[in-house]
């Protein structure tokens, strides 16, 4: 195949073939007539386009990744390792064309991209180390003469369902674990940012993962989603994304009854005590709040502050959210960059909208910046009532909703009065609450007076309608390896 490396060269990238327009099926790069468009959302100009393919080219990855899957199996952990970290090196030795090319596609500032970039690979180092230490059990026997073994075994042929906004990151985060326990993948990366999964499949390639372990399938979700739930070949799925979406996924999947992890929404509160650090808790909000414009499923979805606080809290992060730049990500400095479309930005204008309807009050921001863009001004609304919608529904925007609270009690029933768990954020500097609010609240994971909370080595996942199973961190092999129990009878003594 010849790649035609135009696309990649305005782009401004060193490696301008990185920047594939071809989609990986099997070990060869292949076209379609149909192509999908893929948009800058900063400008609406055209990166690339990339094939839509359909159910055939899926079956095809499946094929491969059966053939594959067999021999890979039989490597060792530390072979398998071996070329993981090999990955993970040519990440980081690409990893400036990796963040203009994220920052092209997905919008969010080219530091943060970097940021991104460095983060997809620490997956691929900490589950280099992992795969060596897969290890069974010998169980007591219940018998004289019976002697038991349990074996931890790869599941087999994995299909991944990817998001749109860590377009690196949440690939990594389910293949470097897939991979090295022994499994084969077939990826469907977003259909709005696929550039980021192709050119991560290229350097797969040149770490010398084998051909058809690992194949990425451009296209609309339909088709290839109706192979990889349906194809009893695929026995785990994992996706990222929405709930409605990740439960009708699931729900398919049952009809060959594969494994299912799920990564799905959140409505995370942010809880800020009255004994607490004002201005940790104001930057733990920024932090938390307007990464990635807030489009973040760990993203601080309600602010719920304590009314000896309140007052001095709201105007601080005021002050602090004024001075975020916004824009285009490769055209400077930047600390926040649009939305990912309109559809988005539609939504943030409903949430504000509604907000100040129930009440609220807008202390800076609240609108979108222009029709060109997707930008969305950083925002801070204050007296927002609990049933508004930025307190029901995962805004996925850079709006911070406060809510003013009085008691303990009344911030923990308010935080939990939600069908999502993912993430949840406390900020208090007294050691009995410090330990007592995490306990009761009814999420996956907490972050106790910081707002960032995610890292390789600890285990990501939600509770309640939030997911199932978790990803990174030893725990995050459990969910592409399955048990087997050998009971051997031998001859007495």
């Amino acid at each position: 195949m010849t790649v035609d490396i135009s696309a990649g060269t305005r782009l401004g990238l060193a490696r301008p073939d990185l920047l594939r327009e071809h989609a990986l099926i099997g070990g060869i790069w292949l076209d379609s007539p149909a192509r999908i468009a893929v948009a800058n959302p900063a400008d609406g100009t055209i990166i690339g386009h990339v094939p839509n393919m359909g159910a055939g080219e899926t079956t095809r990855a499946v094929d491969a990744a059966v053939i594959a899957q067999a021999s890979w199996a039989k490597e060792t952990g530390k072979a398998r390792g071996l070329v993981l970290t090999r990955w993970a090196e040519l990440i980081h030795a690409n990893a400036e064309d990796l963040a203009r090319l994220m920052t092209a596609e997905q919008g969010k500032p080219l530091a943060e991209a970097r940021g991104e970039v460095a983060y997809a690979a620490s997956f691929l180092e900490w589950f280099a180390g992992e795969a060596r230490r897969v290890t069974g059990e010998l169980l007591t026997p219940h018998a004289i003469d019976r002697r038991l073994l349990v074996r931890k075994e790869p599941v087999g042929v994995v299909a991944a369902v990817t998001p749109w906004n860590f377009p690196l990151a949440m690939i990594t985060r389910k293949a470097a674990p897939a991979f090295a326990a022994g499994c084969a993948m077939v990826l469907k990366p977003s259909e709005l940012t696929p550039l980021s999964a192709l050119a991560l499949a290229v350097l797969a390639q040149e770490a010398g993962l084998p051909n058809g372990l690992f194949s990425v399938v451009t296209g609309d979700a339909a088709p290839i989603g109706d192979v990889l739930t349906g194809d009893k070949r695929i026995r785990k799925f994992t996706f990222t994304g929405s709930t409605a979406v990740g439960k009708m996924l699931a729900a398919r999947c049952m009809g060959t009854v594969k494994r299912v992890s799920l990564e799905l929404g959140g409505n995370a509160p942010l809880i800020v005590f009255d004994d607490a650090d004002l201005d940790a808790a104001v930057e733990g909000a920024i932090a938390s709040k307007f990464r990635n414009a807030g489009q973040t499923c760990v993203c601080a979805n309600r602010l719920l502050v304590q009314s000896g606080i309140y007052d001095d809290f709201s105007k601080k992060l005021a002050e602090k959210v004024g001075k975020l730049v916004v824009g285009p990500g490769l055209v400077g400095p930047t600390d926040q960059g649009p939305l990912i479309d309109k559809r988005a930005v539609e939504k943030a204008r409903t949430h504000v909208a509604d907000a100040t309807a129930g009440g609220g009050r807008v202390l800076i921001g609240g609108e979108a910046l222009s029709d060109d863009g997707n930008f969305f001004a950083p925002t801070v609304i204050v007296d927002v009532s609990p049933d508004a919608l930025l307190c029901r529904e995962e805004t996925f925007a850079p709006v911070a909703g406060l809510v003013r609270f009085e008691t303990e009690a009344e911030a923990i029933a308010m935080a939990n009065d939600t069908d999502a768990g993912l993430a949840a954020y406390v900020f208090t500097r007294d050691i009995d609450r410090a330990w007592r609010v995490p306990e009761m609240l009814q999420y996956g994971m907490v972050g106790l007076n910081t707002g960032l909370i995610s890292t390789e080595v600890a285990p990501f996942g939600g509770v309640k309608e939030s997911g199932m199973g978790r990803e990174g961190s030893h725990h995050g092999m459990d969910d592409y390896l399955q048990l087997k129990l050998v009971c051997q009878a031998i001859s007495p003594a």
